[in-house]
This record gives structure tokens, sequence and C-alpha cells, in this order.
């Protein structure tokens, strides 16, 4: 950035947030892979004593906060939101 350049705060903190979602995501993925490896590795796949591997369960818990984490970067746009509100709210008081 410039030195003379002022920083828009709103935009900064919704690019901190997809930043974070993407250190979040790669770890997500980095997780799971070792899950699953290890799951191969250490389980004895001959016996089928379970329905679903174990490493399932971690990443559809895991993934379910991913999808909350997503949306709160990407789609939760709370200045854009405000504004409309708030043009909406003045639209409806300008008539009275």
């Amino acid at each position: 950035m410039e030195p003379n350049q002022q920083r828009n705060e709103a935009l900064w903190k919704i690019a901190e947030k997809r930043a974070s979602f993407k250190k979040h995501l790669a770890t997500y993925f980095i997780m799971n892979a070792f899950f699953w490896a290890l799951w191969f590795i250490s389980d004895d796949h001959e016996t089928g004593r379970g329905a679903w591997p174990w490493p399932v369960w971690p990443m559809l818990g895991w993934g379910i906060g991913m999808a909350f984490h997503y949306f709160g970067a990407y789609h939760d746009d709370k200045i854009t939101s405000t504004e409309k509100e708030y043009e909406k709210l003045r639209k409806e008081n300008e008539g009275k």
C-alpha cells in the first residue's frame, strides 16, 4: 500500500475474514488427509468392523464448522446489509 493511501477499514475486515477462512480450509484438508492416512495404516480393513471409517465423523463435524466460516467470510456482508436496511427504513419514513 502506498504511504498516502488510507485503507478502508470495512474492506480490511472482509479481507481478514477471507484470509482466515483460506488458512482454516488448508488446515482442514491437511488434517483430514492425515486422519485418513492414519485410519488406512492402522485399521484392519479385512474384518469390516464398522459401517463407516472413523475419519468420516471429524470430517463431517469440522465440515459443518467450515461451512459456517465460509458463509461468514463470503456471504455475511454486514456493511451492505446494514446499508440496504437503512435505505429501506429511510424510504419508509419519507412517506410519513
